[in-house]
């Protein structure tokens, strides 16, 4: 199966080109970064930050107890939006995140649709939507 995650960048693309976003995640980092430190940077100053929801991400005790804490911690004071994007199935209707609203559609797994890129399509257009709605207020 392909890697999914470099599924979900390559539809997350064409908002990069309407400059409606910057991606940055942890594969940008390069030997000799201290990686802590540049996590900690950029998840400070994201306006979007998307949580790849899958079980590996729920078992990562850096990815769920650090990063998504202050991912929340910042959503709920308003300095960005949090969006869960669910890609394999898992509990997550379980977790500190499953009050928010969840990509693709109905928070259904991308990866039990039919067709991932038409579920990943669903993905990037719902980011498209908030990314405008951050424009909007500024």
């Amino acid at each position: 199966m392909r890697n999914i995650k470099d599924v979900v960048l390559k539809h997350l693309k064409p908002l990069e080109r309407m400059k409606l976003i910057t991606e940055w995640h942890d594969r940008k980092l390069v030997a000799g970064d201290e990686w802590g430190e540049e996590i900690n940077k950029n998840l400070e100053n994201a306006d979007i930050i998307l949580i790849l929801v899958s079980i590996d991400f729920i078992n990562s005790k850096y990815c769920y107890d650090i990063e998504l804490d202050r991912a929340l911690e910042r959503h709920a004071s308003g300095h960005c939006r949090v969006v869960p994007v669910i890609l394999r199935g898992c509990l997550w209707q379980h977790t500190p995140f499953s009050k928010l609203q969840a990509l693709p559609r109905d928070g259904k797994p991308a990866t039990t649709w039919e067709d991932l890129d038409l579920a990943l399509a669903n993905v990037a257009e719902g980011v498209r939507l908030v990314a405008e709605d951050i424009l909007a207020s500024r």
